[in-house]
């Protein structure tokens, strides 16, 4: 048998073979022909990954087709930034006055005590160094006053806010009074019936800290009905808001009505009711009598009827002024020395707003606060 080396062709070798009748012959030479084809494809894949890229023709055909220069970027255009809002810091008692419930004023009448910005600057300055109010403990309440004013070319009333200050140890009262015209009788009742308080105001710089840890000495009377719960309330009990006064018993003066000498009087008769005074110093009953029979108002068999009903109003008057000066003198005896100085040296300011361009100039100030209180001691 003829033998080949390694480096003859396949194909000489596959020649000589097959023309063997030998089958081992045929076998060998059939695995000969396969592991040669194997071979020249591995070979062949190899000299390709040998070759190296065409980089000349690549810088060439660059060249010769050059990439067009970047586009020059837009300039960015900056957005005009808006200028600062300088906003005035503040004031530490800048609130005060409208924290302090105007006492007496109707409910639909509020927003329009807060449509001007009242100035109240004296009674922030009344606590600073120097002031009447500085380091003293204050009880504050509010009321209105309606007054004509001019605003802007224009008359009008306009209710202003009224601040009073007390200056007192203690609260001057826990009280509420209710009176007015249309009501025949006084009711002097606890201020929480009519859900008002006395509460520590906290200056805005104290805001963030807690209430039981400050020292107040500013007291305000608050009131915290809502608003929006008076649908819920009868007509009789919300009028009573607008007759509030706030109360106040001083024991070493007299009050007005123990020397009043006269007596309202609504005597039912017919048509009409008869509705007068009676002064029982200055009036005689009987020529007090005859003139409403000789007008007409009166008819001669209410005669007396009218005058018996007269003289039980004078009676009634008169042991109420007579009870009203009892106790005046039962509750100075009961008092401390310390309590009688405190309420002798009580003193009362009423603040009104101060001119101001964002509300009308206030011209006509008021000496007096109330019936329980009377004047203050000075106006501000």
């Amino acid at each position: 048998m003829k033998r080949f080396s390694r480096f003859e062709s396949g194909s000489s070798a596959f020649h000589f073979i097959s023309r063997s009748n030998n089958p081992q012959t045929l076998f060998l030479s059939l695995s000969l022909s396969a592991i040669a084809v194997v071979g020249m494809r591995k070979g062949t894949k190899r000299k390709a990954k040998q070759q190296p890229e065409p980089k000349q023709e690549e810088d060439a055909s660059q060249q010769d087709n050059p990439k067009p220069p970047p586009k020059a970027k837009r300039p960015k255009t900056s957005k005009p930034q808006p200028e600062p809002e300088y906003f005035e810091d503040k004031r530490n008692l800048e609130d005060l006055w409208k924290q302090t419930f105007p006492v007496g004023t109707e409910w639909e009448l509020l927003d329009s005590v807060y449509q001007f910005n009242w100035d109240f600057s004296n009674l922030e300055k009344a606590f600073e160094e120097g002031g009447v109010l500085h380091g003293k403990k204050v009880y504050l309440f509010g009321c209105t006053e309606p007054t004509l004013v001019t605003f802007k070319g224009e008359s009008k009333v306009v209710f202003v806010p009224v601040v009073v200050a007390v200056v007192s140890p203690f609260p001057p009262s826990d009280k509420i009074g209710i009176k007015s015209v249309q009501r025949e009788v006084e009711e002097i009742i606890p201020m929480k019936q009519m859900k008002m308080d006395w509460v520590p105001y906290i200056p805005l710089e104290d805001r963030d800290s807690q209430v039981d840890r400050l020292k107040s000495q500013i007291f305000i009377l608050s009131c915290t009905q809502r608003r929006s719960a008076l649908k819920h309330l009868k007509l009789d009990r919300i009028k009573k808001y607008e007759y509030c006064l706030p109360y106040f018993y001083q024991p070493f003066k007299e009050d007005e009505d123990e020397h009043r000498t006269e007596v309202p009087i609504i005597f039912p008769a017919e048509p009409n009711p008869i509705v007068c005074e009676f002064d029982w110093e200055l009036d005689e009953l009987e020529e007090f009598t005859d003139k409403y029979i000789e007008a007409e108002e009166l008819s001669e068999d209410q005669k007396d009827a009218f005058k018996e009903f007269v003289k039980e109003k004078v009676r009634e008057a008169k042991k109420a002024i007579r009870e009203a000066r009892e106790a005046r003198k039962k509750t100075i005896e009961e008092m401390s020395e310390e309590t009688k100085n405190a309420i002798k040296n009580m003193r009362f300011y009423k603040f009104y707003p101060v001119e101001s361009p964002d509300a009308p100039d206030v011209s006509v100030k008021s000496q007096y606060i109330n019936r329980y209180y009377g004047k203050a001691h000075e106006v501000l």
